[in-house]
Order: C-alpha cells, then sequence, then structure tokens
C-alpha cells in the first residue's frame, strides 16, 4: 500500500477493508488524505445540491479529521487520513464495518433480516427509522447524530421511486462502489 507521505505515489486502499474504500472515493487526488474541498467535489460529483455539499464537507471533515491523524496536531485545513479512518467509526452504528473497518456480512444479514418487514431486500424510511432507533446507544449523541446523517442522506439520495432503500445499494454505500455509480449517473445526466 502506497504511503500517503510520499510524493507522487497514489494511495491504494486495502483490498478487504471496506471503510478505506467507502472513503477513498472522496479522496479526489488519491493521496490518501480528504480534504474539505475533496469531500466537496465528491458530493458534487454524486448529484448533491451546492448546499448539501458545502454542509457536508464541513460536517464530515470537522468531525473526523483529528481522529484519523493519532499523534499529531489540530489543522485548520482538517484533513481525514485514509488509512486511519477506522479510528474515526462511532458509535450507534450497525455494526456492519468491525472495529478495523472491515465488512461484517453477518452482521449486514443481520440488519435486513432484523428491519426490512415489508420487503426481504429493502428498508422502507418507517423501517430505517426502526433501525435508527435501534442502533443508538445511551449517552451517545454524536454517535447516534452521524449515524442518522449518514443513513438519511443515503435514504434521500437513493431510495426508489416508492421511498425504498434496497439491500444492494446499502451494500455498495459500505464498500463506496456505490459513490462511483452515482458519479457516473450524475455525469451522464450532464452530458446525454
Amino acid at each position: 500500500m502506497a504511503s500517503s507521505a510520499s510524493p507522487g505515489v497514489k494511495f491504494v486502499p486495502e483490498e478487504d477493508n471496506f471503510l478505506q474504500r467507502h472513503v477513498a472515493f472522496f479522496d479526489r487526488n488519491k493521496d490518501g488524505i480528504v480534504y474539505p474541498s475533496e469531500t466537496y467535489q465528491g458530493f458534487r460529483a454524486i448529484g448533491c445540491g451546492y448546499l448539501l455539499s458545502a454542509f457536508a464537507s464541513l460536517f464530515i471533515n470537522m468531525g473526523l479529521s483529528s481522529k484519523t491523524r493519532p499523534g499529531k496536531g489540530f489543522s485548520f485545513s482538517f484533513p481525514i487520513e485514509v488509512k486511519n479512518i477506522h479510528l474515526a467509526k462511532h458509535g450507534s452504528d450497525s455494526g456492519v464495518y468491525d472495529k478495523d473497518g472491515r465488512f461484517v456480512a453477518s452482521k449486514f444479514e443481520e440488519m435486513f433480516a432484523k428491519h426490512s418487514k415489508t420487503h426481504p431486500d429493502a428498508l422502507t424510511g418507517e423501517e430505517l427509522e426502526q433501525l435508527l432507533n435501534a442502533n443508538k446507544e445511551p449517552n451517545d449523541r454524536k454517535g447516534a447524530i452521524a449515524g442518522y446523517t449518514e443513513w438519511k442522506m443515503l435514504h434521500y439520495l437513493c431510495k426508489d421511486k416508492n421511498g425504498l432503500l434496497h439491500k444492494e445499494t446499502v451494500r455498495a454505500a459500505y464498500d463506496g462502489s456505490l459513490f462511483e455509480q452515482l458519479e457516473k449517473q450524475t455525469a451522464s445526466k450532464k452530458h446525454p
């Protein structure tokens, strides 16, 4: 794996580390560090508006930067180090990423088995609310807000015409491939 400190060398996320792959999409220059401007560009690339992209870039980078930079001082440029993104895992989550950022298939399947009651491979808006409530940990306001924001944004961007968030879409969000799909869709709408 390339080091983010090596000039000219591109960072490559670990193949089995879905959390790194999820975040690497936003590393637009592939140097292993995501700055707010790159987060903004990534959100614009997947079809989000200016305000949502600006909010997301500030919220995400300010919230995750210091956690992914252990032993380093505060930085007003709020960089996120992709290789250390597992250090920024928040509470009140689904447990689908393990402590190192790897995908836990059994937790993913369990999440849908417990919460997708109307359709076996999709979540309704109400079922998503139940999932969020079930994941809330006592006295974990930050984790609950982070989880709520992530899931609501995913639902907003990816629900189908019936308001369903499909299992394969959620899995693609976990491994980061969803962002590439959305970027291609957004680009094709701009240049038919």
